[in-house]
């Protein structure tokens, strides 16, 4: 479904699509989102597939490439870190990795949620076991034993004081502990072996060093294995998909079990009132985006909490991403399903007894601003500027109230004869997104009446009609300056509202205070990253052009090392220069000739 600017808004699937989409219009339409998309629909484009597992995949791909504003997406704000080991190195090591890139050789375990102390895991394993723990090119480099030698925690291999077999022995042991209780305890009796031959030669700091690492190992294995996955042992990863449908709202929650060990969950929710397509449509549709993001490690067997014949067509859409068998409520697996369903009832019970719900914000700021639907999408701007040089500006973007940093932009503003012009380079930052096009629902700025007033002026002049708040401090009139408490702080952040002779007190909804607020300070982080980044080559640059037979690969090196002043830099010798910053002979007698010109 597009809009009259051609803008994809909506993309669905249907086996009759006549029937599907009469639906829309009529009065049997499902809510009042379906009311407001059909509002905005101009025409239509439509595709026919040879299958209803094709239909999956080409709705996903389609989603990721347009984000139609009215389809539901699945996001999860959180990155959950990896174990790797790269065979493709002569002595693989244990790494902790945030973004696995899949590969030939490449072995990965995981992914393991916050709270589990993996990367303490992996570092004690890396000690027990003397595991190599530098990177490919100090490996290569190094010709004698490293300090971690001889402390006892690595065996040298970059100099052949290991053979590759054994190292590649004691590197199975320790990889064994993510694989299931069964190895993970004869990885931990393998150590256990380490300590006792350590106190028989009387090393007893060493033994007991090992101690405590099976003691933290042991720990974790109590943590990570539960006793509805036991009987499983023997699959090697599992992901289990349940869902919770509340009064207001659908959780999803996500089990991930990997060799009989679980590891944890993710979760995931948006409001009942977002659905356009039958629920369990919806969900397995976004299951289907969950594994085929390029950087999702999938396991062996998904479990779901739908029937078995529900899952036909879905089994053969999910092959697509992978070599997964898919499984329906069946009774081997119902302890899982249960365990994960009984996890997202819970996830919406604590969120909504907390008032922690996005939703709830964006509800609160739709009904301040007299909108009909809640905004999905909005975008908060900042301008960084110092003694007048160098104005720069950032535009973050947040969807369903999380960051999404694909869209934000910077911009490079004019330099003002009169310096500092807040007004002026707000306007030119409005004006050139209005010609960018795809606007948000909502623009927040950072500032009190008079900033929201020049840009709504901005959109008037440009017969623009967009929602504007800003965000600012109220004064202490009492005092007569800002307030410094955490707490005033808070209780002060007001929201200034375009018609509205009362600014609306933040702290009065937690949920919208904690997505305005934290927008405006992504803005101020991202806006002066750029502005440091302008200053910075702005001021160097100013003089490092004028140095004659440094060129520009030298003028680079400079700049990339460079931390002091000119005057600094006049008590280094030519020599000196080329240690320092990395530059040939003659560009070094240049940069030193500028430096004393005139001396």
């Amino acid at each position: 479904m597009k809009d009259k600017n051609g803008r994809v808004i909506y993309v669905g699937k249907a086996k009759k699509l006549r029937s599907r989409v009469t639906s829309y219009f009529n009065n049997s339409a499902k809510g009042l989102k379906t009311e407001y998309m059909v509002n905005h629909v101009d025409h239509f484009d439509f595709i026919i597939t040879s299958s209803d597992a094709e239909s999956f995949v080409l709705e996903n791909n389609l989603i990721k490439e347009h984000s139609p504003k009215y389809n539901i997406r699945l996001r999860d704000d959180k990155s959950y870190p990896y174990i790797q080991v790269n065979w493709n190195e002569d002595f693989p090591r244990l790494e902790y990795i945030r973004r696995p890139k899949k590969g030939k050789g490449k072995e990965f375990f995981g992914p393991y949620p916050p709270g589990s102390n993996i990367s303490m895991i992996m570092r004690v394993l890396t000690k027990s076991f003397a595991l190599r723990d530098c990177s490919v090119s100090e490996f290569k480099s190094r010709k004698t034993p490293c300090l971690l030698y001889q402390m006892k925690q690595c065996s040298a291999p970059c100099v052949g004081l290991r053979s590759k077999e054994d190292y590649e022995a004691d590197l199975g042991a320790a990889i064994g502990f993510f694989q299931g209780p069964i190895k993970a305890r004869r990885a931990i009796h393998k150590l256990e072996e380490k300590m006792r031959a350590y106190a028989d030669a009387e090393e007893y700091e060493m033994a007991g060093l090992i101690r405590d690492h099976v003691q933290l190992l042991e720990e974790f294995m109590k943590k990570s294995f539960d006793q509805k996955v036991e009987s499983i042992q023997s699959e090697k990863n599992i992901d289990v998909w349940s869902y919770w449908n509340g009064a207001e709202e659908v959780d999803i929650s996500l089990y991930m079990i990997r060799s009989g060990m679980l590891l944890g969950n993710k979760n995931f929710h948006f409001v009942k009132g977002e659905l356009i397509e039958e629920l369990e449509d919806e969900i397995l549709q976004k299951i289907v985006q969950y594994y085929s993001e390029p950087d999702e490690i999938n396991p062996d067997m998904v479990v779901l909490d739908f029937e078995e014949e529900t899952l036909k067509d879905f089994d053969e859409a999910l092959r697509t991403f992978g070599d997964m068998k898919v499984f329906g409520r069946v009774k081997k697996y119902l302890p899982l399903v249960s365990m994960s369903k009984k996890h997202a009832e819970e996830s919406q019970r604590v969120r909504i007894a907390n008032a922690d719900s996005v939703y709830m914000g964006l509800n609160k700021l739709k009904d301040l601003l007299g909108m009909r639907e809640r905004p999905r999408i909005l975008e908060a701007y900042d301008v960084a500027i110092w003694q007048g040089q160098s104005p720069t500006a950032s535009q973050v973007v947040f969807e369903e109230g999380k960051p999404n940093k694909k869209r934000y932009r910077y911009y490079h503003l004019e330099t003002r004869p009169e310096g500092n012009n807040d007004f002026a380079m707000m306007r030119e930052v409005i004006s050139r997104r209005i010609d960018n096009g795809d606007l948000p629902d909502v623009l927040v700025i950072d500032g009190g009446v008079a900033q929201v007033n020049t840009v709504t002026a901005v959109l008037e002049e440009f017969k623009v009609n967009l929602c504007v708040v800003g965000i600012a401090k109220s004064r202490d009139l009492t005092r007569g300056n800002f307030q410094t408490t955490p707490e005033a702080d808070r209780s002060e952040e007001r929201l200034i509202i375009p018609g509205r002779s009362n600014p609306y007190i933040l702290s009065k909804c937690p949920p919208l205070f904690k997505i305005i607020v934290s927008m405006r300070d992504e803005a101020h982080r991202f806006s002066r990253k750029l502005h440091h980044k302008a200053e910075s080559k702005r001021v160097l640059s100013t003089w490092l052009d004028e140095v004659k037979g440094l060129g520009e690969d030298g003028k680079k090196k400079v700049l990339t090392q460079l931390s002091m002043s000119q005057e600094e830099l006049r008590e280094y010798t030519v020599n000196d220069l080329i240690n320092y910053f990395g530059i040939k002979g003659p560009q070094a007698k240049a940069l030193w000739a500028h430096l004393h010109e005139g001396q």
